[in-house]
């Protein structure tokens, strides 16, 4: 049993990793960028866009890290898949970010949650 129970928490790990490496690369972000924003440090961040990293399940970079997966996800579904459109909403101020980019404003936990928040909010319209 309590193999089984480490076995799933290693998968969920793997998957929520590969995840996180997917959209960082789909984003363009590097290893600064994604340290910043799911509040690991810069080596950790490298050796998980090198595969060689496992996010570890129940902390804070856990949780930032599922919502930096649903932020992606919400904002490609609003723009058909296109990473390029993607990246040109995180890369232009945004009133609603108080003029911010963002991509700089995500770097912040409050901004991170006011980014899914406000992409959720703008596909219920839709």
């Amino acid at each position: 049993m309590v193999h089984s129970v480490q076995a799933r928490n290693t998968d969920r790990s793997r998957v929520l990793t590969q995840a996180v490496h997917e959209v960082a690369r789909r984003f363009e972000f590097g290893s600064t960028d994604l340290k910043n924003i799911i509040g690991i440090s810069q080596p950790t961040a490298s050796r998980l866009l090198n595969g060689k990293y496992s996010l570890n399940e129940g902390g804070k970079e856990w949780e930032l890290s599922a919502l930096f997966v649903r932020m992606y996800r919400s904002l490609s579904s609003m723009v058909g898949g296109d990473d390029e459109l993607a990246r040109v909403w995180l890369n232009t101020p945004n009133r609603s970010f108080g003029g911010q980019l963002p991509a700089e404003a995500i770097k912040r936990i409050e901004g991170l949650i006011h980014a899914c928040e406000y992409l959720d909010a703008y596909r219920a319209r839709i």
